[in-house]
């Protein structure tokens, strides 16, 4: 398993490792406050915690129930949950495992990536062949309850582990879609998520239809082998799918954004704010499909890696985005693991911006060419986007 520390992920404001430690001692010495080196206040004034702590120890009715361990991860977690970043969030060893399957491309669940957008939890993507989207949730859908729980007052980590569970286990969820007149209750069984990172095919004899499905750890080398066959095929021309990708990690966009690119070329800058200077991320490889007529499709459900790369394309090359208006999340996190060496925070620390400076946060990137798709075309297998996309690439040179 690769570990995630400093890694950039696109699923920090204080350090919280000592303040972690700190909570043990006092809980086990019972100090009142204590002085934090790594804070600008001199002091941090714990009091209130440590009356409310006592409290509960004195009269809640069933006291060996108070777990000093998750006293700390709910102090922890709170503390995250009020800077009021949907992205921030802190981990413990469960949510931690969990977290680290879902990059490693296999997991228990429905199959679907949620986020945050204007305070409702949102279906970024359904995952292929996933539980969520053989029943026909779409990027988009508003989840409005889990489990008869209203959504409206949990963060969206507390949201995945309501909807993970054992494979074999039912979960309901209560979604809206834009359209629809009222909500509409979907039930779905768990099962083993086993997501495929690209595939590809040849299409009208000389286009190579490349569907990149998230940008996971091992997604570098899976595409290093689908190249060397598209190389060796009649493809002169690609059609790059990242619809429903909602991204994974950056270092993989990067590197795959070097297929296409020509060496030294801007994928993304990285935006810290208050006038801290910009990180730059360039292509470093061979370029092989530089060459390459391409079109790009993209949706509700390209978020985050996806987006970075769709932007660096058309920025760099003036490639057109065909499809919906991108999900909109730009924002860069780090994984930062605490002194119990399991649990961490992740933690925003920039945004991401296009070659060109265009901030993707909350905005998403707007299509050259915008064509929906309706629920009786997918119904009728029908997909007027990557028709429209080999409709455009044939008279591209």
């Amino acid at each position: 398993m690769m570990n995630l520390t400093g890694k950039r992920i696109f699923l920090g404001l204080i350090t919280v490792a000592l303040i972690a430690t700190a909570f043990g001692a006092g809980i086990y010495f019972g100090k009142a406050d204590m002085v934090c080196s790594t804070c600008k206040a001199d002091t941090i004034d714990l009091s209130l915690f440590w009356d409310a702590y006592n409290k509960l120890q004195t009269n809640f009715i069933n006291p060996s129930a108070i777990q000093d361990k998750q006293v700390v991860y709910g102090a922890i977690a709170g503390m995250t949950k009020s800077l009021k970043d949907p992205y921030t969030a802190f981990f413990d060893p469960d949510q931690a495992k969990a977290f680290q399957q879902d990059l490693s491309g296999s997991f228990d669940g429905i199959g679907v990536e949620v986020g945050m957008k204007k305070g409702q939890l949102t279906v970024i993507a359904p995952l292929k062949g996933g539980p969520a989207e053989k029943a026909g949730l779409k990027a988009g859908d508003l989840i409005i309850k889990i489990e008869g729980k209203s959504t409206s007052d949990i963060s969206e980590d507390e949201a995945v582990n309501m909807i993970r569970g054992k494979k074999g286990t039912p979960v309901t969820l209560t979604v809206f879609r834009e359209g629809w007149s009222q909500t509409k209750d979907f039930t779905l069984v768990r099962d083993t998520i086993k997501v495929p990172s690209v595939d590809w095919e040849l299409k009208n004899s000389n286009v190579a239809y490349i569907h990149i499905h998230q940008f996971d750890q091992v997604l570098a080398g899976d595409f290093k082998k689908i190249s060397l066959e598209i190389l060796k095929s009649p493809a002169k021309k690609i059609v790059l799918d990242l619809r429903n990708n909602p991204g994974g990690y950056l270092e993989v966009c990067q590197e795959i954004a070097g297929w296409f690119l020509p060496a030294g070329q801007i994928v993304t800058l990285e935006d810290f704010g208050k006038g801290k200077a910009q990180q730059q991320y360039q292509t470093a490889g061979n370029a092989s499909f530089a060459s390459y007529p391409m079109v790009v499709l993209m949706n509700k459900g390209s978020a985050s890696a996806a987006e970075i790369l769709a932007g660096a394309l058309h920025d760099n090359r003036n490639i057109q985005l065909v499809g919906e208006k991108s999900f909109g999340k730009g924002s860069v996190q780090t994984v930062e693991y605490l002194s119990d060496g399991v649990s961490f925070l992740k933690i925003t620390i920039a945004k991401w911006l296009t070659p060109k400076g265009v901030s993707i946060s909350e905005v998403g990137l707007n299509p050259d060419v915008k064509v929906e798709i309706s629920d009786s075309d997918i119904q009728a297998h029908k997909d007027p986007q990557l028709d429209k996309a080999l409709e455009l690439i044939k008279n591209l040179q």
